[in-house]
């Protein structure tokens, strides 16, 4: 189902949900492409089950049409362990919560939180994920 698609929910006022994956630490920014902006929210701290409850009580809160999640690939473009780990992890969302879950090339995202002075850059990596997808819409 493309974006366009989404059933109940005019597109432009669709929201999304936004994840920086990490093994211990996955950052969330939630945004909507009316405003084309994302806000961080707290970085979920958990592992396993401990981090798909915390990330329901986000949904069930926030109510997204889609999710993103960043997912990391070398400078050159080649994937690694994460790049996997990430996939996985999207896929996994797909799985329990039943939404469309959009892939961004997340590359650089946490550098350029961290360039910008970013308190938690895991947060603020998952805010420049959500705001390259926003952009990337049509």
């Amino acid at each position: 189902m493309s974006l366009d698609q989404a059933p109940s929910v005019p597109a432009s006022q669709q929201s999304f949900l936004a994840f920086d994956f990490g093994l211990k630490r996955t950052g969330v920014a939630v945004g909507n492409r009316m405003l084309g902006q994302a806000t961080p929210q707290a970085t979920v701290v958990a592992e396993g089950d401990a981090r798909f409850a915390q990330i329901e009580k986000r949904i069930k809160e926030w109510m997204p049409d889609a999710l993103v999640v960043g997912v990391p690939f070398h400078p050159d473009g080649a994937s690694h362990e994460n790049t996997l780990r990430a996939q996985k992890f999207a896929r996994q969302l797909r799985g329990r919560f039943g939404l469309n879950v959009y892939e961004v090339d997340e590359r650089y995202s946490t550098t350029e939180a961290i360039s910008a002075g970013a308190k938690d850059a895991d947060a603020a990596s998952a805010c420049i994920i959500l705001e390259q997808f926003l952009r990337s819409l049509p």
